[in-house]
């Protein structure tokens, strides 16, 4: 649970229990040194009432002294109320004893009495050890006394003085320290909140710089990584002046190592823009010159055998051809060049696109689903066709024939999007291989292994110029149902029902 706590709130919590802590030792010891000096106070009142009961030391002459007034010091001489007295008789129990009350009167008002000690109370007193020092016992109903026996000219007495004003005391002080500590931590833990809040705030921003970078696109393309911790949180003689001042020599390193990347993308981007725009000429003349030689004139009547390697030398001129443009148009779209944005029919493209499918592969079985009102969006009518052509050729090259492949389209929040979906029934792919499908020169397994002609880049000039579209591109795969999504910004169309059209059987 402490784990979880922010450094603000463990920082007030110790502070607070320190405070605690403080506050119950200086209590502690305050209480104890009032109870010691109310104790002391109160042994002096016992003992000055007890010199005063027992009269005159044994040896010294005794005056004439009425049985009557032998507890007479319960009430008299400054005794207070609930002052006990207990006389000692010769063979040394307890005799008489009193207990000074207060009574009310109707003419004088209060008035001090005594009553007669039951015999409970003898019984407790009488356990009190006569070592004359004052002891502390509990009477019954009266409550704690300090009692003390003494020998005098009088006798011998056992005198009691009440604690309940002490424990009252003590008590009250008690109450007192609990309602000012609670008060006071209270107190400190709102100022302490405050105060480490305002402490902190440097770290705060510091955290803000980190996120804000955290934020940024930093996985592909130019990068402007100019936040840096403002030179009032970098001070390197605070501790968050050290940590901001690390995170700003991070990020120093961090900037200059994207400086670099984006300059060796940037070149390695040019040159095969280049390369790509070079090479396609003299694949042309290859593709133009071995033609030519395979069909000869005259004279110039070529073996079969120079025919069918001149006839590869043209198939692989023709696939490489293929690569350099798929090559150049990545190289294109990486560096960001401007697309022809029109609105655009969708469904229209989808149906030319699976017409060209179904004429290139008369092996599987082509379907349509398309909603009965056109789907128009605002792109490039060429390269969303490319998508379309390159989903549909991944379909037929990568699944047997019998295959069903179905293309539906269909609006999406009320026309401010719109999904098309490239569905087949073949095998799928492999879940190693599908993570990683939309990767340039991805390839699969046997199963869905590549025909002959196939770059490994139609996947990933699907995601780029979806990308440049500003929409999304994603794949669900299970054996039986492999399903490629795409999903574009719609022309606000409202959405209709769904036909499913069959461009053709099997043939």
């Amino acid at each position: 649970m402490r784990g979880r706590w922010s450094l603000r709130t463990r920082l007030v919590v110790s502070a607070v229990a320190l405070i605690a802590v403080v506050a119950a030792v200086i209590g502690t010891v305050t209480t104890v040194a009032l109870r010691s000096y109310l104790y002391g106070q109160k042994d002096e009142q016992l003992h000055s009432i007890a010199m005063r009961a027992a009269g005159p030391p044994p040896d010294a002459p005794r005056g004439p002294r009425s049985p009557d007034d032998a507890l007479r010091f319960v009430t008299v001489g400054g005794a207070p109320i609930g002052t006990v007295g207990v006389e000692v008789v010769a063979d040394g129990s307890l005799g008489d004893g009193a207990v000074s009350a207060q009574q009310d009167s109707d003419d004088l008002g209060p008035e001090v009495t005594d009553r007669a000690l039951s015999e409970a109370e003898k019984s407790a007193l009488a356990a009190v050890p006569r070592d004359d020092r004052a002891h502390t016992v509990a009477l019954p109903g009266l409550g704690d006394y300090r009692v003390e026996y003494i020998a005098g000219g009088h006798g011998t007495f056992l005198v009691g003085v009440p604690l309940a004003e002490v424990h009252s005391t003590i008590g009250t002080l008690v109450v007192v320290e609990i309602c000012v500590t609670g008060a006071g931590l209270v107190a400190a833990g709102l100022a302490g909140g405050t105060l480490v809040g305002v402490a902190l705030r440097p770290l705060r921003r510091v955290a803000a710089t980190a996120t804000r970078v955290s934020e940024l696109p930093l996985h592909s393309g130019e990068v402007a990584l100019h936040e840096r911790v403002p030179d009032a949180e970098a001070d390197p003689r605070t501790e968050v002046g050290q940590v901001g001042a690390a995170l700003n020599r991070m990020l120093d390193h961090v900037h200059s190592a994207l400086d670099a990347r984006q300059e060796s993308e940037t070149r390695v981007r040019q040159f095969v823009a280049d390369a790509s725009h070079e090479l396609r000429t003299p694949l042309a003349s290859i593709r133009g010159y071995a033609e030519l030689t395979r069909r000869g004139r005259g004279r110039e009547e070529t073996g079969p055998d120079t025919r069918h390697a001149l006839g590869r030398i043209e198939a692989e001129a023709t696939r490489m051809t293929g690569l350099v443009e798929d090559l150049l148009l990545l190289a294109r779209l990486d560096a960001g060049r401007p697309l022809s944005y029109e609105s655009t029919d969708l469904s229209m493209l989808v149906v030319d696109a699976v017409s060209d499918a179904r004429a290139a592969g008369r092996d599987h079985v082509w379907r349509l689903e398309l909603p009965d009102e056109p789907v128009t969006v605002r792109g490039d009518g060429a390269r969303l066709h490319q998508v379309l052509v390159n989903l549909l050729a991944n379909a037929r090259t990568h699944t047997p024939p019998g295959t069903t492949v179905t293309a539906r389209v269909r609006p999406l929040d009320r026309g401010s999007a719109v999904a098309v979906e490239v569905r087949d029934d073949g095998p799928g792919i492999p879940s190693g291989l599908l993570p990683h499908v939309f990767e340039r020169f991805a390839r699969g397994d046997a199963s869905r292994s590549r025909a002959a002609g196939s770059t490994g880049l139609g996947l990933a000039i699907v995601q780029a110029v979806v990308a440049a579209h500003a929409g999304t591109v994603g794949v669900r795969s299970v054996p039986g149902c492999t399903v490629f999504s795409v999903c574009l910004p719609g022309a606000a169309t409202a959405p209709g029902s769904q036909t499913a059209h069959s461009l053709s059987t099997r043939p």
